[in-house]
């Protein structure tokens, strides 16, 4: 019997694959906006609590049988204001992004999965509600991924590839892959490349999320105050990443929310770190759709 539990604390070692981005690019960033307003926590969408977790005003216990209007209306900002500033923003540079769609969301607000159709922007699956799913009776969850499919690919024209809970449960990845759609799910911070697990007997691709480069530490400890500590903290990643790629090839997530990132007084800073990468040769900019496809076109690489 095994004395140690279930994890994988070696992962690549101090060999990595070079994953041999497009173009010979030194780093593949992908810019990810979470899309989420609507599907929180909230008595109005039959739970039992209100939301507690990143907003303006994150740290609240959570209201119990009744409204958190402060809450709610933090998370509409991000609907009715923010998606659109950031949507110019990678507009005005014709520049990729993937949109992290919860299902539920995207239900309550179509003209925003018009604007993903009508920009081919890369969408994920998140979950059909921004929720936490560790106690989810699994057969739930089955019927939220099936949900959360099929919404998305009604109003974006597309069935997604990629699948994000983010508060997931001990059955999500199983669940994720027996759906048997899916070329990959992003439920892991472990490593700055993709790599492959087997799952249900099959090889299964993990293109890790982050919480580190993350917008969201506005709301957190050891957070930001200030956009240009977001600035700054974004531009030293990318910089590391991009000198270290000259001999090991990295992968950058980038993740954003409509109502954190979306506010004035953030927004530059966005457009500021854009435009550095932008400013930059051999970096690819992508969708994370086409490092699935990558991975999977790149046998030796272990799929």
């Amino acid at each position: 019997m095994n004395q140690f539990p279930n994890r994988d604390l070696v992962g690549y070692g101090p060999k990595p694959p070079n994953p041999e981005w497009p173009g010979g690019a030194r780093l593949a960033v992908n810019f990810v906006l979470n899309y989420e307003e609507g599907a929180e926590y909230c008595v109005l969408n039959g739970d039992e609590h209100s939301e507690t977790a990143l907003s303006d005003v994150s740290g609240l216990e959570p209201l119990h049988g009744t409204r958190q209007l402060n809450i709610e209306s933090c998370y509409e900002y991000g609907s009715r204001v923010g998606i659109w500033r950031i949507f110019d923003a990678f507009d005005e540079r014709n520049a990729p992004l993937t949109v992290y769609a919860v299902g539920a969301a995207l239900a309550m607000n179509p003209a925003v999965a018009e604007v993903i159709r009508a920009n081919d922007y890369d969408v994920v699956s998140h979950a059909w509600r921004w929720i936490d799913y560790q106690f989810v009776a699994e057969d739930l969850e089955r019927e939220h991924i099936r949900l959360c499919v099929e919404t998305i690919e009604r109003l974006t024209g597309a069935r997604p590839l990629g699948w994000y809970t983010g508060r997931p449960s001990l059955n999500t990845r199983r669940l994720v892959a027996e759906e048997g759609g899916f070329l990959y799910d992003c439920d892991a911070y472990n490593d700055d490349l993709p790599y492959w697990v087997v799952v249900n007997g099959k090889p299964h691709l993990v293109i890790c999320h982050s919480l580190d480069t993350n917008d969201s530490r506005f709301t957190r400890a050891q957070g930001f105050n200030l956009a240009d500590d977001w600035f700054t903290y974004m531009r030293d990643a990318f910089d590391w990443l991009y000198a270290e790629g000259v001999k090991t090839p990295r992968f950058l997530t980038v993740a954003l929310h409509c109502r954190l990132i979306g506010k004035p007084s953030r927004m530059w800073a966005l457009t500021r770190f854009l435009d550095h990468v932008l400013g930059h040769d051999d970096v690819w900019i992508c969708k994370r759709i086409e490092v699935a496809r990558h991975w999977y076109e790149h046998p030796f690489q272990g799929g």
